[in-house]
């Protein structure tokens, strides 16, 4: 018997907002929302871009402010806040000479070392030297523009640095802890209460960034400091480090001593870091397990090395679907002609427990994650293309799930989620999979979303997006159609599927099951199945009782209570972002030890390992 990675909380920001309680979710279906919601969605919205202040958060918006808000989130055109894609900094070289030479004057300490061949050097006092030489090699100022002009921006105003002592931090950093402290947040469960009844040993974090932290903090102002003439931070490599999110979640947010990790596998790294945590919970080695993703792609070198391989929706390719003027916000256009994917920013989180201490907790049940499949593409040309290995993640995905829940709610109440980048290759390859798997399995109809139309594609958390919109659909019902398209494109294959270009809404109850799917560069093919919460009640049920589930509601009463205290806080612009910077530091000297167990100051004794697991063998 295996234990089941019930999801009790998740968390984290991208293009649409917070993700809590289901906010981020809510601004993507937002047309189908009532008005009440409709109206809390962008009042929470407006309150988190700094449009809203004290009172007023939280109150209905007018119609100016709503403009505003819609404006301001989801993929847009790219702003100034990242940089100017239209006069983007480079250096020109160039070799300059003169027959009677240069002559010039500078400061003795920004003199080369060593000195070229040429040069003649002659001290003015003061510091200062004049230089005589026959010809210059230079580097000079020049601008130019970036022709990619579209990207999924967390909301206009809202900058992690804000909200917690962020010095010298990444923004992927900033955003992990942000999203990590918001997942905690909305458990409703002290996390030293969690940490007590798991025990402080079987607490896992799992969380990368595919592309490393990029940015001037991080591996980009490592490579480009000497080039630019400042000096390399004693900071810059260790946070460029893929690890970082879940080393800095580790550190200061959870203060965890715990299995930690980072997996990183291009478009689905948050799969594998999720594939980890199930297995860990499924087979006893945790009980808690924190998984997620960060990252920060938006910055000039990263567009500019997505657009040379030709992989990024450009000025020309939307001039070509867009004869007027240019929508950005319909620059990702999963299924439909397109003509290439859209960069994002974001940073998404989820909570795991095993079934038996979601139940002792009285931890809230959002879903679960029955498994993760991933497969690599064998042989391969071209180290970008996809390939097969996609088909064999889908189909085990399908296979187990239908043993799990049976043929009937797999056939009729399924979705998946499509990787669903945006590039022509993606929508002919990723739908031929899903058409002929579906077949395969006798599906019909099956219907296909793809959130990265709104989002972006935000690489390593762009699975954490599926997911997270995918308990939204549980809870409210509402499958976000492909709205930035006018019609499929005629190469998409979808004979069994329903790709649908509008919101569909259905009873929450019809939802058992969501697929993941994710195609990353270079073979990382990784598909995940996730069951709705009516149905993990079902399963808890039949292993624990009515009884025990009965119990474990009631205690979820005051659960959900502090959790809807900090959404309220959270609506009114008051993230309170956990960031423990030095505190409750382990005095090692004080950790007990024997050859039985140790015990660290403050957190329960860790037993140590006793049982042969070679038994048969030695």
């Amino acid at each position: 018997m295996q234990r089941l990675p019930v999801i009790t909380a998740f968390g984290g920001f991208n293009p649409a907002g917070r993700s809590s309680f289901h906010r981020g979710y809510h601004r993507l279906v937002l047309d189908s929302l009532g008005a009440a919601e409709r109206a809390d969605t962008l009042a929470d919205l407006a309150a988190l871009m700094g449009l809203r202040q004290g009172e007023e958060a939280g109150q209905p918006v007018d119609a100016a402010l709503e403009r505003r808000v819609l404006d301001g989130t989801l993929v847009r055109e790219l702003e100034q806040r990242f940089y100017d894609y239209r006069k983007c900094h480079y250096h020109q070289p160039a070799e300059l000479s003169n027959t009677e030479g240069f002559t010039f004057e500078m400061t003795a300490r920004q003199l080369p070392d060593p000195l070229p061949e040429d040069w003649q050097v002659e001290s003015l006092g003061e510091g200062r030297v004049r230089v005589h030489c026959s010809g210059l090699s230079v580097m000079l100022d020049s601008y130019r523009e970036i022709p990619v002009a579209s990207a999924g921006q967390l909301p206009t105003g809202f900058e992690p640095s804000r909200e917690y002592n962020s010095r010298f931090h990444p923004r992927g950093l900033q955003l992990a802890i942000l999203g990590a402290s918001d997942a905690v947040q909305s458990l409703g469960i002290d996390w030293d209460t969690v940490v007590s009844a798991a025990g402080p040993d079987k607490i896992s974090v799992y969380a990368s960034s595919a592309m490393s932290q990029l940015d001037p903090y991080g591996n980009g102002g490592l490579l480009q400091s000497r080039l630019r003439g400042t000096r390399v931070s004693s900071k810059q490599l260790a946070l460029g480090l893929t690890s970082m999110p879940a080393d800095f979640v580790n550190a200061y947010v959870l203060g965890s001593v715990g299995t930690t990790g980072a997996v990183a596998g291009a478009c689905a790294t948050y799969l594998y870091n999720l594939r980890a945590a199930v297995e860990d919970i499924r087979h006893g080695r945790a009980r808690v397990a924190v998984v997620g993703a960060a990252e920060a792609p938006l910055v000039p070198e990263v567009v500019d090395g997505y657009t040379t391989m030709g992989a990024l929706a450009n000025v020309d390719g939307l001039r070509k679907l867009f004869p007027g003027e240019i929508d950005y916000r319909r620059a990702s256009r999963p299924f439909g002609e397109n003509c290439g994917f859209t960069l994002g920013e974001g940073s998404q989180w989820a909570i795991l427990m095993d079934d038996e201490l979601a139940l002792e907790l009285g931890a809230s049940i959002h879903g679960a994650v029955a498994n993760v499949f991933v497969n690599a593409d064998g042989t391969k040309k071209s180290i970008s293309a996809p390939g097969p290995g996609n088909y064999l993640t889908v189909a085990r995905a399908l296979a187990e799930t239908r043993a799990i829940v049976g043929e009937e709610s797999l056939r009729r109440r399924s979705f998946v989620q499509a990787h669903g980048s945006s590039t022509p290759q993606n929508r002919v390859t990723e739908s031929a999979i899903f058409d002929r798997v579906a077949g395969a399995f006798g599906i019909e109809g099956w219907p296909v979303c793809a959130v990265k139309a709104y989002l972006g594609h935000t690489v390593a958390a762009a699975s954490g997006d599926q997911l997270i919109t995918s308990l939204g659909m549980f809870r409210r019902g509402i499958l976000p159609g492909i709205t930035t398209i006018d019609r499929v494109a005629d190469d998409v294959h979808h004979q069994h599927l329903d790709i649908s270009l509008e919101h569909r809404e259905r009873a929450p109850e019809s939802l058992d099951v969501a697929f993941l799917n994710s195609k990353g560069f270079g073979g990382n093919n990784a598909t995940a199945s996730v069951l709705a919460p009516h149905l993990v009640e079902k399963m808890l049920a039949r292993r624990h009782g009515e009884k025990a589930l009965s119990a474990a509601r009631q205690r979820n009463e005051a659960v959900q209570e502090r959790a809807l205290e900090y959404d309220r806080r959270a609506s009114r612009g008051d993230l309170n972002a956990i960031y423990r910077f030095g505190e409750g530091l382990v005095d090692e000297s004080a950790i007990e030890v024997s050859a039985e167990r140790m015990t660290l100051p403050g957190l329960e004794p860790v037993e140590l390992p006793a049982d042969n697991p070679f038994d048969d063998m030695c």
